[in-house]
């Protein structure tokens, strides 16, 4: 067994010796067709691009996250959302896939053991071996060997090609299960703040018909005794009414709130979760600065899994090309035969082969060549694909970014606006008191009032949202914790 060990291995070395290189093309990644930065905006703060890759790229969710029940629906999410558990599934089947493909790099040494029993029944012009009589009623053999059988020794790369096709797709699935991860934790966060926001409407609602309840009594009352009239009585009614309904609304909103929240996390929402944070105290990139370069953008696992595709469609051109030129295959196997099964494992009975093939393509009728076309087309396709989703995602991040400086400035309207009517429902209540004005001034007043809060709730709403866009848009949210920080040699200790 010793020999055929060394002729194995001179047969592979002779065959993985030549075949170090592929026939697939040398890979460029395609240049990001966007600008050098990302929109700058008045408000952004003078900081550094690399304080920005640490703020966003390697901040954790659960350090950008402070709400504690948010973290723990997050935690929850991880672990038990379905589409997840899907994709960590479709990273195993690739990664097994890679690994059939790699072993086709190998050959396949298997061992053998035979036995043949053979009883002519008729002897009639039979010819048996010299030495052996023709009373003879029952021949035997016996083999026993090890090798391997049509192992392809890749000359020009093609199962080269084929493995580095199968491990950028394998590569590419662990890209996409980044992109479903960060995209996971931030439907989770934005359901929350929408259900966190449907709470405060509905306080704020509450608080609104308990006040409009009692202005209804109290007009009733004015009514009966003839102090006010049906108009005003009945555009009191109106506005009870309008609260009710909105109450009932928002007890909807936030029910359809929580079953998305169930559905995210992939199990019942617990019921001793910590309590809720107040609404805008969730995350913590309320002063992230704008003014950032776009290459950062290429820390995006979608734009990552993009160019996985686009190396494995290179690669597959290597194959495409490979298969214009010859294949040569080996059968190499080494063991021991004999007539009788005592003499089976002596010296003499020793046996070894060694069967190189060739195959040579002359007439395809075009099969090659319309392999090839495919593959340089899909690899195009990929190119196309590449440069799309960069540009797509550079648009992303501007819009949020844009969108983070005009929420900012509508908050602190909305806030403005909320206090002038709340200042107007106080006078107007005041001038009704003293008989000034008749009541109807306060009902619209109050009614302004009512429709500045929810208008706050829902630009807040927005706001809080957009800050979890902005650092999902930015490449963060698919460590738990803050990367550790990369040693450059000038801050490396001496």
């Amino acid at each position: 067994m010793a020999m055929l060990k060394m002729r194995v291995a001179l047969a592979f070395a002779l065959g993985t010796g030549v075949a170090g290189c592929t026939l697939a093309p040398t890979y460029h990644r395609p240049n990001l067709s966007v600008q050098n930065g990302y929109p700058a905006d008045t408000a952004a703060r003078a900081d550094s691009p690399a304080a920005l890759r640490v703020i966003a790229g390697n901040l954790g969710w659960h350090e950008f996250f402070v709400d504690p029940r948010l973290r723990a629906l997050i935690a929850i999410a991880i672990r038990d959302n379905r589409d997840l558990r899907s994709q960590m599934a479709s990273i195993a089947e690739a990664q097994g896939q890679y690994q059939v493909q790699n072993a086709s790099l190998f050959p396949q040494i298997s061992t053998t053991g035979q036995g043949e029993y053979f009883a002519p029944s008729d002897t009639a012009g039979f010819s048996f071996a010299p030495g052996l009589g023709q009373n003879i009623s029952l021949l035997r053999y016996y083999s026993v060997g090890i090798g391997f059988s049509s192992y392809e020794v890749d000359l020009f790369g093609r199962i080269r090609s084929l493995t580095k096709e199968q491990q950028e797709d394998a590569l590419n699935s662990e890209a996409n299960a980044r992109s479903i991860l960060i995209s996971t934790i931030s439907q989770v966060a934005n359901t929350y703040i929408a259900w966190l926001a449907d709470r405060e409407l509905l306080r704020v609602t509450q608080d609104t018909l308990a006040s409009q309840t009692s202005t209804l009594r109290l007009t009733q009352a004015m009514f009966d005794h003839g102090q006010t009239d049906q108009l005003t009585l009945s555009q009191v009614q109106t506005q009870v009414e309008q609260a009710a309904s909105n109450q009932q609304q928002y007890e909807r909103q936030m029910a359809q709130d929580e079953h998305a929240l169930q559905l995210l996390i992939g199990a019942p929402i617990p019921k001793d979760l910590p309590a809720p944070a107040p609404l805008g105290q969730q995350t913590l990139l309320a002063n992230l600065p704008a003014g950032v370069p776009s290459d950062l953008i290429a820390r995006r696992p979608d734009i990552i899994a993009a160019e996985h595709s686009l190396k494995a469609a290179n690669a597959n051109i290597g194959a495409a090309r490979a298969a214009f030129f010859p294949r040569v295959s080996l059968t190499a196997t080494e063991g021991v035969s004999s007539l009788q099964f005592r003499h089976l494992f002596t010296p003499g009975a020793q046996t070894w082969a060694v069967d190189p093939s060739i195959s040579i393509p002359i007439f395809t009728w075009g099969q090659n060549e319309g392999n090839l076309r495919i593959s340089k087309a899909r690899h195009q396709q990929q190119i196309n694909t590449y440069e799309k989703t960069v540009q797509s995602a550079f648009r992303e991040v501007s819009d949020a970014l844009t969108a983070r400086e005009t929420y900012l400035a509508q908050d602190t309207h909305m806030q403005s606006l909320v206090q002038s009517s709340q200042t107007a429902y106080r006078l107007a209540k005041m001038r009704f008191s003293v008989g000034i004005d008749s009541y109807l001034t306060t009902l619209d007043q109050q009614r302004s009032l009512y429709q500045a809060q929810q208008s706050l709730i829902a630009v807040q709403q927005g706001r809080y949202q957009n800050l979890v866009t902005v650092y999902r848009a930015l490449g963060g949210g698919w460590t738990e914790y803050s990367l550790p920080a990369k040693v450059t040699p000038d801050s490396a200790p001496g």
